[in-house]
């Protein structure tokens, strides 16, 4: 079995379900540049475990994620912060692509980059008190990381512009009525319902059960198709260097007292 020790997340397999947390939740779970990085080598490393079937994402303490860090991606030199911000990309890239069926269990807060993280997982279940933002406009940055195309094909346009153009919260009954969400569960259930939802995957054909995924990967790609996110970077990049967008930023953290 191949050696990965990351930092931010936790790595585990029991028989054909293995589970991938988020692990700092002292900080609610943030989507660092480090994390990114270590959730796409997370994902090549269940890639190379030919036995496990399923996936769990979730994270760790009270909330799914707080979102992306943004102190990472205002590195005063622009190649690395044009680096840090295609990380976010190259992340829902890897869990999207994984071999294993994906199941994202969402909890507490789940923050604009998790709302992508989860987008990118195959299957959704949230607790009922879940609630969801994507507040990237009001911090003066476009949702990057290939989050557009994947909410169209998920909830549809109007409904991705209201949800990242006015940047309202939204509650886990909203979102599975959009279409975002498989299942809400109450709180308490939320672990045993996707115990349950990875062991009844896990006990069908592997061959079947990826072949029928990659089936529903390859037609979502062919209806909206996230193949020219690798420009979103260079957009969140010109954002934080437009004196406008960090207005923006600065006045809506202040509101907030940060």
């Amino acid at each position: 079995m191949t050696t990965f020790t990351p930092e931010t997340v936790r790595i585990s397999i029991e028989g054909r379900i293995g589970r991938l947390t988020l692990a700092r939740p002292d900080k609610l779970n943030p989507l660092s540049t480090q994390c990114l990085e270590e959730l796409a080598e997370a994902a090549a490393w269940f890639d190379a475990q030919p036995d496990v079937l399923v996936v769990i994402v979730s994270g760790e303490g009270r909330a799914f994620t707080a979102g992306a860090d943004l102190a990472a991606f205002t590195d005063s030199s622009e190649g690395m912060a044009r680096d840090g911000a295609d990380s976010g990309r190259l992340m829902a890239e890897a869990i999207e692509g994984m071999n294993s069926v994906t199941i994202a269990a969402v909890h507490g807060h789940c923050v604009g980059g998790g709302v992508v993280l989860a987008g990118a997982c195959d299957l959704r279940v949230a607790a009922e008190t879940t609630r969801f933002v994507i507040p990237e406009v009001d911090l003066g940055i476009p949702l990057a990381w290939g989050g557009i195309p994947r909410l169209v094909r998920e909830i549809g346009p109007a409904a991705t512009r209201d949800l990242v153009m006015t940047c309202r919260p939204f509650s886990s009954s909203e979102a599975i009525q959009l279409g975002f969400l498989n299942r809400v569960v109450p709180d308490s259930d939320l672990t045993a319902e996707v115990e349950e939802l990875a062991a009844s995957l896990a006990a069908k054909s592997s061959l079947t059960l990826r072949a029928t995924l990659r089936a529903v990967d390859a037609a979502a790609e062919a209806l909206v198709s996230t193949r020219f996110a690798w420009s979103d970077a260079d957009a969140l990049v010109n954002a934080l260097h437009d004196p406008e967008s960090r207005e923006v930023a600065a006045s809506y953290l202040a509101k907030r007292g940060r």
